[in-house]
């Protein structure tokens, strides 16, 4: 089978057409016919290089969302779904083992049917990051009624924290640029402020004694922390942990912890039909045009996914 892979890590152009034997199927896991696999943040960063790579095999295959065919079902493996469905899957690249791939081997718990009445290219969207947003606000544990705080909101994880929220129960600050008010209103914030420098304080100027949580999609780290009451917490998604003031605590979290909760996978399948989450697709380009998808993303500005049409 063909994959986007790459031998050493590098610029986008790094990325290229590898062979790879068809992976075989053993217990516990099922066979997807890639249609589409979404481009991330997470995967640039391992093509370039930075994520410790040293011990991984070659050639490596980024990649952590597809949608395709059910086409194998290990044998003694139990699922609800049958050959020839239409799924989604999260992947988590390791070696060859990535999601820009004609075929891929995962766990049956990484898999749920596609939302009804999607394309591969929508459904692809959701896996990775709506699990994300999923296990953001899990690890918060707000009770209904609280307030949080969402940066990064016109982003794909960022804009499924304000949708998954709201969904929640959730009273929702989040931010944006002046041409992505409307987006990120639209999908469900009850106060779009500004992004960027004195976010936190526009946001106290709203909640005087600091939003409840929040989750930083943006990356803003220790500027993001103002905003927040004493004791609360924020979400980060590259592993920054560094100690806050007032109690205020930084979590990290994986979304790889999630990469099995199929159930946490098929409720957001379910939400994705009562469009109670919005699956946004940038742009489609065919696989052999990967290297342009990550520049393009690396460019920044993309709304939504870019999508590797298989």
């Amino acid at each position: 089978m063909r994959a986007i892979g790459i031998h050493e890590p590098g610029t986008p152009d790094a990325l290229q057409v590898v062979d790879l034997p068809q992976p075989a199927v053993a217990e516990g896991e099922v066979r997807i016919r890639v249609h589409a696999a979404a481009v991330n943040p997470t995967d640039t960063l391992l093509r370039s290089g930075q994520r410790d790579l040293s011990r991984q095999p070659r050639p490596l295959i980024p990649g952590m969302d597809v949608a395709g065919i059910l086409e194998e079902i290990g044998p003694g493996t139990e699922t609800p779904l049958r050959v020839g469905d239409a799924v989604m899957a999260i992947v988590v690249p390791r070696g060859a083992h990535g999601a820009y791939a004609e075929q891929v081997v995962v766990p049956a718990e990484s898999v749920a049917a596609a939302p009804r009445d999607t394309s591969h290219l929508e459904a692809s969207t959701l896996p990775m990051n709506g699990l994300t947003a999923r296990l953001a606000l899990d690890t918060l544990g707000l009770p209904s009624g609280s307030v949080i705080a969402v940066t990064g909101a016109a982003g794909a994880m960022g804009g499924y924290a304000v949708q998954l929220a709201k969904a929640d129960g959730l009273t929702v600050v989040a931010d944006a640029a002046a041409k992505d008010q409307e987006l990120v209103a639209g999908l469900g914030a009850d106060v779009v402020l500004p992004r960027g420098e004195g976010f936190a304080d526009r946001v106290r100027e709203r909640f005087p004694d600091g939003v409840d949580g929040a989750v930083d999609g943006a990356m803003l780290h220790a500027a993001v922390a103002p905003a927040v009451r004493d004791g609360g917490t924020v979400i980060t998604i590259r592993g920054y942990d560094e100690p806050g003031e007032r109690g205020v605590r930084f979590q990290p979290i994986l979304v790889a912890d999630y990469a099995r909760e199929q159930q946490k996978l098929d409720t957001l399948r379910q939400q994705a039909e009562d469009g109670l989450v919005s699956l946004r697709v940038a742009a489609s380009l065919p696989k052999e045009q990967a290297p342009e998808a990550h520049r393009r993303l690396e460019a920044g500005g993309v709304r939504g996914r870019l999508v590797l049409n298989f």
